[in-house]
């Protein structure tokens, strides 16, 4: 027994959710002026007046007025354009100004392979594609061809990808929360306006339109709500559609001599690009007479600076530049929001430290200690010293012990990602999308074309990749990355051998102020070329990367991208942070003790920590690199394409005698043509980029509070720098489905445990707090309040050593250095003393708790927040119980319509 869609529709509903598709039927979710730019007429026949709507009356109306029109027609509540000269069309559209271009390609006359490149548009033709050639008015060597996808191939495709389609209104069920709903809308509507939100006048595009969808099928054509053929399917799935006949189409006899990509491999095709859909900025304002087209309303809702605080219009995003781009800029958006919480917790305690360093126990006693003479800091050159010459980096030391703060649980914030995630997936309609069999990729297909296996999914036959070819390229590829590492790490090696050597002539230099601040000068200018190595060494590790992942073949386009993204993430996170391990856990713990001090090659004395400690050297390290990398990668994506664009106009205007408005007057396909191309390796480089920021801002953030900020700092910037790219600076990136940010969530979990390991360890070991916390509760005179708890910590944790051991004619017998060692006047000299012993002990012992106690709180609070929120589990259910009754109904009524028109009885039932 069903239930009556006409009974369901009678219930109260809820509020609906944010749908991006859009129910062409049911809603208007464009402008008026948008829908005038953006649609074509099915039919030329001009209607002087319809429903009481005169030609006149539209034509005066003040959104378009600004158009050329010749015609207007009213097709359900959508308008449609068609301009005056059809041959000027902006550049939107074929030379009749009714087929709409779907994507253009662009070729070199002078180029020699036009066997292949005629043979490939032959059988694009052939396909159902339809292709128009023009010259291009800036270069007269260039071709753009454009290709439009006639209807039927729309149809034929989009059933073959499984494209999901509106076909009814979507109708809600209430229930008892609704009324409490209500009331909490009531009193949220008292409060003040929220200053991020965007208004729904300034986006009129994003207004409510929530439709069922359903794979494409042309059997079932009639499910569909198609009120016009030209604007059913979006630009962004027409793209996508022609995109995959382009990768699928022969250019020469034979299965591995097809697709695009081999094409503009082999230079037969410049390039190969989705049209944008015009210029993203207009006389008028946006006000006014509302945005010309989506491109222009995401350059004034998104990517103009002024609106940097902001929330970015993600259903528009999604819809211009596809699923995967938009699940890149809420990922984006999700993970500066959560930056703001440790933002804040850091600079709490920078602050905090600001105001109490002068107060601190420990750095009164280092500045006060004028008669405590600290040994050499090199053998030759460098005399003893006085302790109270480190005094400024004992209060900077102190200003940045914020180490016992567990910031390293800012990963629990993953698990609110999966929530968010679970919402996008929902309100964009991919939660059936994910389950379905990913195509396999056009390399992969020719490569292994004559061995096939049947796909235990589909059943049907397709290429298999042999197991012993599989693993014999798994190793050449593994055996590459650990080549890669192993050439970071003797990089590394080569900046530790700097560092000696600097701190030798730096002993040696007779300007005072250098050889008091030794240490200082060695850590700078390590920093320094240290940072110019890593950003050299990246380009290299960028082409072996692709060079590595071609030669494993992945099997479809997900794998090739988490394969790449993984092997570009192992080379820049060790080449990025290994530097910062070695300062970290390894710096001044194996330089010995005065008199017995190691030696590297039987040379140079290995480095010790200040000492004030090697947190400084550490917060050097991060600051410096964190900071010019995020200068470095900000230039490098809007700079560099700023200054190519720039030149190509220059160009233009030239070539055009220096004129004004060339530029104004090129069609579009000439203005993309001249933008930059999106990067080779897609977001691979975005993601990469934030993600070497998030290991950056927490593995080390107990020796750094204010890596959150910086972060923080950042990604505002990075927002609004990325979105300004998209639009302007680029041409139009082909949209592409996903329903997750692939492997870089692994990836983010990954760095998450590193970070609690890594901070329990710079608690622990490179900093003081335990052993400041040992000396309290065992040595200090905490008995006489908590103030006096670290009274005579400095001396503590100095040991003595006896200068005439090793130069007699010292005049001072005695320094002293930092360490747990006997006198030498004791019957063991120089032997690890009890409170070693006793440090050693407890930091073990902090390192096992805190990262159970870490882990604990991190699984709770997993425990406790679902993946998935209860009420979204209710409404898909609802949503496919409701699907499967519109289903049956509107089969139901297309049988019934086709007897009574054949004058038949059927007696099919519903599969």
């Amino acid at each position: 027994m069903h239930t009556s869609i006409s009974e369901i529709l009678k219930e109260k509903s809820l509020k609906p959710s944010r749908r991006s598709l859009p129910c062409l039927a049911q809603s208007q979710t464009h402008p008026i002026n948008l829908n005038l730019f953006l649609s074509v007429p099915l039919s030329p026949d001009p209607k002087p007046e319809i429903e009481g709507l005169s030609l006149d009356s539209v034509l005066s109306n003040k959104n378009a007025s600004f158009l050329n029109l010749n015609w207007i027609e009213l097709t359900g509540e959508s308008f449609f354009l068609q301009e005056k000269d059809p041959s000027n069309s902006s550049g939107l559209f074929f030379r009749d100004g009714k087929k709409r271009i779907d994507y253009i390609l662009v070729y070199k006359k002078s180029s020699p392979q036009v066997e292949k490149r005629c043979t490939f548009e032959k059988n694009l033709r052939a396909e159902g594609l339809m292709l128009e050639k023009e010259h291009s008015l800036t270069n007269n060597d260039i071709m753009l061809v454009k290709v439009h996808a006639s209807w039927d191939t729309l149809c034929k495709y989009a059933e073959r990808m499984n494209i999901r389609m509106p076909f009814r209104k979507k109708c809600y069920f209430s229930d008892k929360r609704s009324k409490g709903l209500g009331r909490c809308q009531q009193i949220k509507n008292w409060f003040p306006k929220n200053p991020m939100k965007l208004d729904k006048e300034a986006l009129p595009d994003l207004e409510e339109s929530d439709c069922y969808t359903a794979p494409f099928s042309r059997a079932r054509m009639h499910h569909f709500t198609i009120s016009n053929r030209e604007t059913f399917f979006s630009n962004s799935t027409r793209s996508r559609i022609v995109h995959h006949v382009l990768q699928r189409t022969k250019y020469e006899d034979g299965k591995s001599k097809m697709g695009i990509n081999r094409l503009l491999g082999n230079n037969t095709y410049e390039a190969a690009f989705p049209p944008h859909e015009g210029g993203y900025k207009s006389r008028h304002p946006i006000k006014t007479h509302g945005p010309q087209n989506h491109r222009h309303l995401l350059y004034e809702r998104w990517a103009r600076w002024g609106i940097w605080y902001k929330y970015q219009p993600l259903d528009l995003i999604r819809r211009y530049f596809g699923e995967k781009i938009g699940l890149y800029f809420a990922w984006l958006g999700w993970y500066t929001g959560m930056l703001i919480p440790a933002a804040l917790v850091g600079v709490f305690v920078f602050l905090y430290g600001l105001f109490t360093m002068d107060s601190s126990q420990v750095s009164k006693e280092i500045c006060e200690a004028n008669t405590t003479i600290m040994c050499p800091m090199c053998e030759e050159t460098c005399e003893p010293w006085t302790l109270s010459d480190s005094c400024v980096y004992a209060k900077v030391r102190e200003q940045l012990h914020g180490e016992c703060l567990i910031f390293s649980a800012a990963t629990v914030f993953l698990e609110f990602w999966k929530r968010r995630r679970a919402e996008l997936t929902y309100d964009w309609d991919l939660i059936d999308w994910e389950e379905e069999e990913e195509e396999l990729r056009p390399q992969f297909e020719a490569k292994y074309s004559r061995k096939e296996r049947v796909n235990p999914i589909s059943g049907k036959p397709e290429p298999f990749q042999p197991f012993s070819d599989k693993l014999s390229r798994l190793m050449v590829s593994v055996s590459g990355i650990f080549f890669m590492i192993s050439l970071v790490l003797t990089a590394v090696f080569a900046v530790v051998v700097f560092r000696l050597i600097a701190m030798e002539k730096f002993a040696s230099f007779r300007w005072h102020f250098v050889k008091k601040n030794l240490q200082f000068a060695t850590s700078g200018t390590g920093v320094c070329l240290n940072f110019m190595i890593i950003m050299s060494l990246n380009v290299v590790y960028e082409k072996v990367a692709y060079l590595l992942t071609n030669l494993e073949h992945p099997r479809t386009e997900s794998e090739w991208e988490n394969s790449f993204a993984l092997k570009m993430f192992l080379f820049q996170f060790v080449n990025l942070n290994s530097s910062t391990f070695y300062i970290a856990f390894f710096l001044g713990r194996f330089a010995g003790r005065p008199g017995k001090y190691s030696k590297l090659f039987n040379r140079w004395r290995l480095e010790e920590c200040h000492p004030s400690g090697c947190l400084i050297d550490l917060c050097l390290q991060m600051g410096v690199i964190m900071f010019f990398k995020q200068i470095w990668n900000n230039f490098m994506e809007l700079g560099y394409p700023l200054l190519q664009n720039w030149w190509s106009r220059r160009k233009i205007k030239k070539g055009g005698g220096g004129g004004q408005n060339v530029e104004t007057q090129l069609p579009q396909w000439d203005k993309d043509w001249n933008l930059q191309p999106m990067n080779a390796h897609g977001l691979v480089d975005e993601y990469l980029e934030m993600v070497l920021q998030f290991g950056f801002t927490t593995i080390f953030v107990a020796a750094f509070p204010l890596a959150p900020l910086l972060a923080l700092l950042n990604n505002i910037i990075e927002i609004r720098l990325d979105a300004y790219k998209f639009v302007t600076q680029w041409r139009r990136p082909m949209p592409a489905r996903a329903t997750d940010i692939g492997i870089w969530h692994g990836i983010l979990e990954g760095i998450g445990v590193l970070a609690v390991i890594t901070n329990a360890f710079v608690i622990a070991i490179t900093s003081d707090y335990i052993p400041r916390f040992v000396y309290a509760f065992k040595y200090g005179p905490c008995f006489s309040g908590p103030s006096r708890c670290l009274q005579g910590y400095v001396n503590s944790s100095l040991s003595v050593f006896d200068m005439w051991e090793v130069n007699n004619s010292s005049m001072s017998r005695y320094c002293r250095y930092r360490d747990y060692r006997a006198p030498p006047w004791s019957s063991v000299p120089y032997k690890f003393t009890l409170q070693f012993w006793h440090v050693l002990a407890a930091r073990l012992a902090f390192i096992i708790v805190f990262e159970h106690l870490v882990f604990g709180i991190k699984s709770f609070i997993a425990y406790l927040i679902p993946d998935m929120p209860k009420d979204l589990c209710d409404r898909m259910r609802r949503e496919k119980y409701l699907m499967q009754e519109m289903m049956y109904e509107a089969e139901l009524e297309h049988l019934q319509k086709e007897r009574k028109k054949n004058g038949r009885q059927y007696h099919h039932e519903w599969p």
